[in-house]
């Protein structure tokens, strides 16, 4: 039997999930305070639904799950690998929350406000940053079209991250129907705009001259390609420099009023900045996406965007919807290479012998609980040893059953 748990999942010890259970309690305090509500959804998902999902890259990393019995017998006689499988693991939450308000939208209030914090798998390649088991904490609002949802995310998921302990973070903000009208506005034909949304995206990576090189590699059209390689060059990134290539005016617009909010909001604790190449990888988003940064750690520690087509597939009707996914699994991550002790309550052992009643013992325990963390344990002979043990496991203090000392650990005996 094999002792180590499968590639890209981890067991964790008693620290790191003492920092994971304090990480979520408070992004989970910080949600409920703003009054989002929790549900919870299963971890598997019929197929058809994840197939026509619009997941993008992660359509390819799907864990499919094998039909049982006669089911099984009958698809490997039909010699077609699609009939293998009737099911799959979930790759994110925004799925399973889009079936779960089609399912249930009669007895949910609109907007609704939801909170979801569970565990998604993606047959990845195992490496640094990328695992197939992970947490996601999300927060969505479902039935609100109105740039309100998008600002209120923000703020309640920058608020979340400070709670933790984050400073020194940048929300960027950018809006897909401005990138690509921009796009079509340079040439670009309606057809080609996601690959080169693809290509742009890499542009804090591959910087114009990559970013040029691969679009002419696509075979985009030359005066389109050089057309955006001059905006590169000039260098002016601004909402105003890219609003005078657009027909439509409002979506500039929009965009300035979340900024100009969020900074109001902020009171200078974090900040927001328009994100011209910002695309985000899920095929499903539809308008104003965001990504936070902070100057300290290459990558995004939380991401979202607006994804009104997404519950219209189950309903045929469309709902509106945006969402904000904080990335648990990076923070955590993060929080431990710093050495971030979780604050709590100072940890006693309540040492009680063998003959002592039991019943005494919890009750004496139950008192102590008024001022300390408390785990019963049975006195060892060699008490020492036992003490030395306990305070290199971060054990404060000692009390004992059949007595009302209580031995500070680390103390030096004068």
């Amino acid at each position: 039997m094999k002792i180590n748990p499968l590639k890209g999942m981890k067991d964790y010890l008693p620290d790191e999930m003492r920092l994971r259970d304090y990480v979520q309690g408070k992004i989970l305090e910080t949600y409920r305070a703003s009054g989002f509500e929790r549900i919870g959804t299963p971890m598997l998902e019929d197929m058809e639904n994840l197939d026509k999902s619009d997941g993008g890259d992660n359509l390819n990393l799907i864990f499919k799950v094998l039909k049982r019995g006669d089911k099984l017998a009958a698809a490997l006689q039909s010699g077609e690998e699609k009939n293998l499988s009737d099911m799959g693991l979930r790759y994110d939450l925004t799925l399973p929350l889009s079936r779960y308000y089609a399912a249930n939208r009669a007895s949910l209030p609109t907007p609704f406000k939801a909170i979801q914090t569970d565990r998604v798998f993606r047959a990845e390649r195992p490496q640094k940053g990328r695992s197939r088991e992970f947490v996601q904490c999300d927060i969505d609002i479902l039935g609100d079209s109105s740039i309100n949802a998008e600002i209120e995310l923000i703020d309640v998921t920058a608020r979340a991250l400070l709670a933790i302990g984050f400073n020194d973070f940048t929300v960027n903000i950018n809006d897909r129907r401005m990138l690509r009208g921009m796009l079509a506005a340079m040439g670009f034909a309606p057809d080609t705009l996601d690959s080169v949304c693809v290509t742009f995206d890499k542009l804090d990576k591959i910087g114009p001259d990559g970013v040029k090189a691969e679009l002419t590699d696509k075979e985009c059209p030359a005066q389109a390609v050089e057309s955006l390689d001059a905006f590169l060059r000039e260098g002016d990134f601004s909402i105003e420099r890219v609003a005078s290539l657009l027909e439509d005016k409002t979506l500039s617009d929009d965009l300035m009023t979340i900024i100009s909010t969020i900074r109001q909001l902020s009171g200078g604790r974090y900040g927001i900045a328009y994100a011209p190449s910002l695309v985000r990888g899920q095929g499903y988003y539809t308008g104003v996406v965001f990504e936070i940064t902070c100057a300290a750690f290459s990558g995004a520690v939380a991401g979202g965007g607006r994804y009104d087509g997404m519950i219209g597939k189950f309903l045929g009707q469309e709902v509106p919807a945006v969402g904000f996914s904080i990335g648990f699994e990076r923070i955590c991550g993060i929080l431990l290479e710093q050495g971030r002790k979780v604050p709590a309550a100072e940890k006693l052992a309540l040492l009680y012998r063998s003959d002592a009643p039991f019943a005494e013992v919890l009750l004496k325990a139950e008192r102590l609980r008024e001022n300390y963390a408390v785990t019963v344990l049975p006195q060892q002979k060699k008490l020492g040893k036992q003490l030395g043990n306990l305070e290199a496991t971060g054990f404060a203090a000692v009390a004992f059953y059949d007595n009302e000392d209580i031995k500070v650990l680390g103390q030096k005996a004068e």
